[in-house]
């Protein structure tokens, strides 16, 4: 068996694609878009197996981990794609928008290009190409096993990470011998609020196991929303501006709870939010529909009040003008806008309109991969560039990593212990080099097993 490493590896936090192979059958687990730097388009570009191509698993819907499925569809693979039925109303959700991003992007370089009297360039794919691949998703069950491919079958359990999301066990039977893989997918951290918590599998030959913060634990849950609270507080007292780059799945829904338990609360009196983003509007129209992934202290909140209940004064900002209404009114207001790593989206508008006023406060919420303009912002930078223009950032600029959907250095290493005794082969995957170092070195020290820590397209053979 070999299985090929297609992304998430070398050092990449994005891009997550695994080809699995067999004598009798082909199984790509997950096929992420590569985001980040110009780098990324390249690889983005790069021509996916489709050539007997048996079957897609994805473990869930960010577009990290499903946003080259339409690239499968344009290649003409017409094969099951298979996922939790929230990962496919998830999955579906992004895949299109991510296709209107390609699309717009492509236009606005078009133009640039037919004034220098260069040919036209072709976007990544279309929205064609998304409802085609749409169109082979099929649901599956948790904690049942399901046969994907001649020799393969498929077992999701909960992740915890985001709605739908799931780790992934195969069985395969190669050449009479019974082979389980494991791919953790993104794991969440342990209590953390709307989802349940992960549930670890208990035996793998081998185990591909993300490391997004393999090197540190996040700022508790409860501090930060103290740490969140305390600027919000701030921010509305004198009057600012409150700007939240958000991740449109998961992170929007959070912090509607949290302003919705800030209100309700009454340590907050209620201001102005925005929720400026269409693709966050209908991920929480879906999370309303799957009230049976939650844990069981939202379902005893929701059942007092829905959290919407809360949130009179909260605006939901659909079309651009609603969106370009929004800095035209005075502070306080907070608005929650993509792209969540400030590398597209509305959510350029509003920094390019207010970055460069002291009173605004920019909240980051989530990973910032290491070429976006989210990590400039974190690491500090004074000065950059949107759409082309040089902006002063005067901002106060707040990095919240509690609030992140990633398990954190105990928590990846707390799933992992469960799995450990059966003593797989484990590769470390899915982030930057240093955190799958250190990660890599405590998994030595506390079960004496080595972790690999492969290069991009390595084949790894089993």
């Amino acid at each position: 068996m070999k299985i090929t490493l297609l992304g998430a590896a070398g050092g990449e936090v994005t891009g997550s694609a695994y080809l699995v192979q067999t004598r009798t059958a082909s199984v790509l687990v997950d096929c992420g878009l590569f985001q980040g730097g110009h780098r990324a388009e390249e690889l983005n570009r790069a021509p996916l197996p489709v050539n007997g191509l048996n079957a897609v698993v994805i473990t869930h819907g960010h577009l990290d981990h499903t946003g080259r499925l339409p690239l499968l569809a344009k290649a003409g693979y017409t094969g099951p794609v298979f996922a939790t039925q929230a990962t496919i109303e998830m999955s579906s959700l992004i895949v299109r928008d991510s296709a209107h991003i390609q699309t717009q992007d492509i236009e606005r370089v078009n133009r640039k290009r037919e004034r220098a009297g260069e040919p036209p360039a072709q976007p990544l794919y279309t929205l064609a190409h998304a409802e085609a691949i749409i169109k082979h998703f099929k649901p599956v069950p948790y904690q049942q096993a399901v046969t994907v491919a001649p020799g393969i079958q498929a077992i999701w359990t909960e992740a915890g990470h985001m709605l739908g999301s799931a780790s992934i066990q195969l069985i395969v039977d190669d050449e009479g011998k019974t082979k389980r893989i494991v791919f953790s997918g993104d794991l969440g951290p342990r209590n953390a609020p709307i989802l349940k918590d992960y549930e670890p599998f208990r035996q793998a030959d081998m185990v591909f196991l993300e490391s997004t913060y393999g090197d540190r634990d996040h700022q508790p849950m409860d501090e930060t929303v103290e740490e969140f609270t305390n600027i919000v507080k701030n921010a509305v007292s004198t009057r600012g501006k409150i700007l939240v780059p958000t991740f449109a799945v998961g992170r929007a829904q959070l912090l509607m709870l949290l302003l919705s338990q800030m209100f309700r609360s009454q340590r907050v009196r209620p201001f102005p939010v925005f929720l400026d983003s269409p693709m966050a509007i209908a991920a929480t129209e879906i999370y309303r529909h799957h009230h049976e992934l939650f844990d069981d202290e939202t379902l005893k909140y929701i059942a007092q009040r829905p959290v919407e209940g809360d949130l009179k004064s909260l605006t939901l900002c659909v079309t651009a003008e609603d969106s370009k209404k929004i800095n035209d009114q005075p502070g306080p207001f907070l608005v929650m806008a993509g792209a969540g790593m400030c590398n597209a989206g509305r959510i350029l508008h509003h920094l390019k309109a207010n970055l460069w006023k002291p009173e605004t406060h920019v909240v980051i919420v989530g990973y910032q991969s290491a070429d976006s303009l989210g990590r400039r912002l974190v690491n500090g930078e004074k000065l950059v560039s949107i759409f082309g223009e040089k902006i002063a950032v005067k901002a106060q600029v707040h990095t919240l990593g509690g609030f992140s959907a990633h398990a954190g250095q105990t928590d990846l290493l707390a799933w992992f212990d469960v799995i450990a005794p059966s003593q797989p082969r484990v590769v470390l995957t899915h982030g930057e080099n240093p955190q799958r170092e250190i990660l890599a070195n405590l998994i030595l020290e506390r079960h004496q097993l080595k972790p690999e820590l492969p290069e991009l397209n390595k084949v790894i053979e089993l």
